[in-house]
């Protein structure tokens, strides 16, 4: 098996790919700013931080232009960028 989770970097590049500020990335994905700043120095205060599955998820969803579900057979939600 290979690497597992996604790394600072690799979070770093996916939020500047989607050309999202950290607070817009943190606001997409319902987290507070500081988060997003731990889970790209892939530390806080000291510790190691890894990137839950659940926001790394988020993520790819968030890149394929998802910003919410609601569940089987109601409305995908569109990511758009500039309501952020």
């Amino acid at each position: 098996m290979g690497r597992t989770g996604m790394e600072p970097n690799d979070f770093r590049k996916w939020r500047k790919s989607l050309g999202l500020s950290q607070k817009d990335a943190a606001h997409h994905l319902g987290l507070k700013r500081r988060m997003i700043q731990y889970y790209e120095k892939g530390e806080r205060d000291g510790e190691k931080v890894k990137i839950p599955r659940a926001v790394r998820l988020a993520c790819y969803a968030l890149s394929e232009g998802i910003s919410d579900y609601n569940g089987p057979h109601r409305k995908v939600h569109k990511l758009d960028t500039k309501d952020s």
